[in-house]
């Protein structure tokens, strides 16, 4: 079967020769995280949280035997939807994507926050299934593979079920069950109101079967009026049918809650000690807080004992958060037939007992904790950990033309783009971090090429550099910070050949720093990284940061 990969390759044989005179190599690429919060010690037996640090949110996790299967949303990146895989819920490897040929999906148009919100992941069979929302780019589909790592099916669309989150739940009894967030019956009593919907799913058709029916209105107390019901999941244990949903909205008073029932069409009766898991409770001002904790997802251990999956995220100056929403892991405690995930005023602990059958020590960089990563671009295809800003229409990341070195051709799209710009972009995952690379500078005017922090459309700082007409290299630093962005540091460099470019992050100051074969300078230090902070950005993604380069000829 013709892959992904060789139709976007037929299309840069295709490319005409001005477009491969404008390509910029790049050597390797660097990121290194420091963050103190890792530096403590990981004793034997334990795990550190986030078990995926930086911008991983919405965790959906399923059970395939021994094995274990996690999805995130990516929203408007491509490949879109990573599946993890792992043995012992600690240590993950990402195998594939759910969403990885430009056929399955189209982001063009939209602001990077839209796109796949909030996948699920179930196992029934022998069949994978995921579900999920393209906000404003089709709607609610399911996708299906035998393989978790791929390929996954083609979208089959659900076009009656509106709203977001949808998960499957299977009955003892065979017959399978779609839930969703949607609007209530009637109008909404106030901002924020919404509804659990539950309906039997076709597995064969892959298509909703009879009526819809709301098992939750508002929340778990409609009186208090609670926000956002969303990300429901069913499970079944001695008998009760438990749901349990996020509630309060993706900010600092996200929380999950949990209702039970004997029957599974309800009616569902909450949790007297509501909520299982939140934040909230906390003091605003205790040191390396995390927030936002929230949309959890449970699976059985092998061993008999139940975990959850959960977003949250780790804020600096209060408020911020760079490394977005990230994906935790703690175990269910079960007390008198309900479970909780965290007591009421206890903090998100950083180093936690791993789960009994995890074999050695749980190191987990690339994921978690403070290590150096590195690609040296000599792979025959890129490293799973590269996302682009929405599905790419050509193949500007090229990794033949110079073997041992990453070759971009340009597109003329800004970061500023809603459509596809040559970026490639690496999750920032640390609130202190150096991350660093090697190009050649643009051989003539008209190309601008270097290494960007962007955060989403609005947001970001582009280090590049240009061939000027008289051949000398201009170094310069832009800014966009929700305006049109300006340059605000310009810099002369000899006219060699080679250039080492370096963002250094330290939780909201950024610096700019190059090597044009002299060490290392600073172009400009100290300048405001809380732009990249999605409480400042808006939306919901994380921080990311790469190699870019553009095309600066005039049409």
């Amino acid at each position: 079967m013709r892959t992904a990969g060789f139709a976007l390759l037929s299309l840069l044989l295709a490319a005409p020769a001005a477009w491969a005179q404008q390509a910029v190599a790049f050597d390797w690429f660097e990121y290194v995280g420091k963050d103190a919060a890792f530096e403590q010690p990981l004793p034997p037996g334990h795990y550190r949280n986030p078990i995926l640090a930086g911008f991983h949110p919405d965790p959906g996790i399923a059970r395939a035997g021994d094995k274990y299967y996690l999805v995130n949303s990516t929203f408007g990146y491509f490949p879109g939807i990573p599946v993890f895989e792992s043995d012992d819920l600690v240590h993950w490897r990402q195998i594939g994507s759910v969403i990885d040929r430009p056929s399955q999906l189209d982001f063009d148009g939209l602001q990077l926050s839209r796109g796949v919100f909030a996948p699920t992941i179930s196992f029934h069979g022998g069949t994978f299934y995921v579900l999920n929302t393209a906000v404003d780019s089709g709607g609610n589909y399911i996708v299906t593979a035998k393989d978790p790592a791929g390929p996954w099916s083609e979208p089959v669309w659900l076009p009656t079920v509106g709203g977001i989150d949808t998960s499957l739940f299977f009955d003892d009894d065979g017959k399978a069950y779609l839930l969703n967030n949607d609007a209530p019956e009637g109008e909404p009593l106030y901002d924020g109101h919404r509804a659990i919907w539950l309906r039997e799913f076709d597995l064969e058709k892959l298509q909703p079967a009879g009526e819809a029916k709301v098992v939750v209105n508002g929340g778990m107390d409609i009186a208090q009026k609670p926000i956002w019901i969303e990300g429901p999941h069913l499970y079944k244990r001695d008998g009760w049918y438990y749901l349990s949903c996020a509630e309060g909205g993706t900010g600092p008073q996200h929380s999950q809650v949990v209702a039970r029932s004997r029957n599974v069409w309800g009616p569902y009766v909450p949790y007297e000690h509501n909520p299982i898991l939140t934040q909230r409770d906390l003091p605003d001002d205790r040191a390396e807080p995390v927030t936002n904790a929230g949309h959890a997802d449970l699976v059985e251990g092998r061993d008999g004992r139940w975990w959850a999956v959960f977003l949250a995220s780790r804020n600096y100056g209060g408020t911020h958060y760079n490394t977005g929403r990230e994906t935790y892991l703690l175990p269910v405690e079960w007390k008198d037939g309900w479970p909780t995930i965290l007591e009421h005023g206890r903090a998100i602990p950083r180093v936690a007992p791993a789960p009994s059958w995890v074999q050695g020590a749980a190191r987990q960089a690339p994921l978690s904790g403070n290590f150096a990563w590195r690609d040296e671009f000599d792979q025959p295809r890129l490293d799973r950990a590269w996302l682009r800003v929405r599905v790419p229409k050509t193949a500007w990341a090229d990794l033949a033309a110079r073997p041992g070195a990453l070759t971009i051709h340009p597109l003329a799209e800004n970061l500023d783009t809603l459509r596809n710009p040559s970026f490639l972009a690496r999750r920032q995952q640390h609130l202190v971090f150096e991350a660093s690379t090697a190009l050649d500078v643009p051989a003539r005017p008209g190309v601008a090429a270097g290494i960007a922090a962007f955060q989403n459309e609005a947001h970001w700082y582009f280090l590049g550099v240009r061939r000027t007409a008289g051949g000398k290299a201009q170094l310069f630093l832009e800014k966009s910070a929700g305006k049109p962005a300006e340059t605000i540091a310009t810099a002369t460099l000899a006219a060699g050949k080679t250039l080492k470019l370096k963002i250094a992050g330290n939780e909201g100051a950024y610096s700019f720093g190059y090597d044009d074969g002299d060490g290392w300078r600073w172009l400009r230090q100290g300048e405001d990284g809380t732009i990249l902070s999605t409480d400042v950005a808006g939306g919901f993604v994380g921080a990311t940061l790469g190699p870019y380069a553009r095309s600066e000829e005039s049409e």
